[in-house]
């Protein structure tokens, strides 16, 4: 039996735990709040996935010592946005754990990807990125699905093979850290997309076309910042796009519908109740097209609709009464 330290106790963090506690690992979670930890620990279930039981070898703490005590493995799982201010807080309690970050977004500030942030706090330190098509709902109760781990690292890539493979994971291996992490961020913004077009009531085509065109964009961007470009047609790129984009799961997916509904971003970030990641990262991307000169005209309308006052169906024919192209 492996220990394998959980930074973060939302509904993904929650549900790795239970995944990796059903493979016959000891999970510490840590917690920002108590009353969180109370409930996983005295309670056994997680305020975000209430139907699903925890398994006993799961429990939560709010400080770092205990939760990283003989561990093995840390995964990192918080949004990120608190990314760096949170590893600030353990860094100096790790040893040899790898780290595997485990949660898709950027660092506002600096445009950084979550990698360069390890990379800066925890110098020296072995890091992977766990990325692919996983609603938390779904893994928590062991529905398929298989995802991709990148590192430099070929030994931890196939250690976390070991660890997380069972006949509800598949687990493949990538050296592409940079795509991995891309294609996770960047999926985020044209599942918001998806969700306006399904609050405007647009049809499959729409879809179609909207999947098509953003997996171009972000590759777009993704090559521009050193990823692959096969990586974005993989499970990490068009594979998770996929997912979120078209799942009732989706909470991106979800604050769409609700700004395609006429909701305020405080509005919908209250309605939706947790962290949405493309209201997060849509301004990154949009600064990071700009910097780098990438073309990414889906991006661009949806920050003007956030942003700039831009109705929805306005953005709908703006986009589709750009000037012709080749595809």
């Amino acid at each position: 039996m492996r220990t394998i330290a959980i930074i973060g106790s939302g509904s993904w963090g929650v549900a790795l735990a239970i995944h990796l506690a059903k493979n016959g690992n000891k999970v510490n979670i840590w917690s920002f709040d108590q009353k969180e930890a109370d409930t996983i620990n005295n309670e056994k279930r997680c305020i975000f996935l209430p139907e699903v039981s925890l398994p006993e070898n799961i429990v939560c703490y709010t400080n770092f010592e205990d939760v990283l005590k003989d561990s093995e493995l840390i995964l990192h799982v918080t949004p990120s946005k608190f990314v760096r201010n949170t590893i600030k807080q353990y860094k100096e309690l790790v040893t040899n754990q790898p780290v595997i970050m485990c949660a898709k977004g950027f660092e506002r500030d600096t445009l950084y990807t979550l990698d360069e942030i390890i990379k800066e706090e925890l110098p020296e330190k072995s890091y992977a990125v766990l990325s692919g098509p996983s609603h938390a709902e779904e893994v928590s109760i062991g529905i398929p699905t298989a995802m991709v781990v990148a590192s430099c690292d070929e030994s931890l890539c196939n250690q976390i093979q070991e660890i997380f493979m069972n006949e509800n994971m598949r687990i493949y291996t990538s050296s592409d850290i940079k795509g991995v992490e891309l294609g996770g961020a960047l999926k985020n913004i044209i599942a918001f997309c998806a969700g306006i077009a399904a609050e405007l009531g647009l049809g499959d085509n729409s879809f179609s076309a909207l999947i098509t065109r953003g997996l171009t964009e972000i590759s777009r961007l993704g090559v521009k910042l050193g990823g692959k470009k096969d990586t974005f047609y993989g499970l990490t790129g068009l594979g998770d796009l996929i997912v979120t984009c078209l799942s009732e799961h989706s909470r991106n997916r979800k604050a769409g519908k609700l700004i395609g509904a006429g909701k305020t971003i405080e509005e919908t970030r209250k309605e939706v109740g947790m962290t949405i990641e493309s209201i997060d990262n849509i301004e990154v991307a949009y600064e990071l097209a700009k910097k780098y000169d990438v073309e990414m005209p889906i991006v661009n309308a949806v920050y003007d609709v956030l942003y700039n006052n831009l109705n929805p169906k306005d953005a709908v024919k703006m986009l589709m009464m750009r000037d012709k192209k080749s595809e």
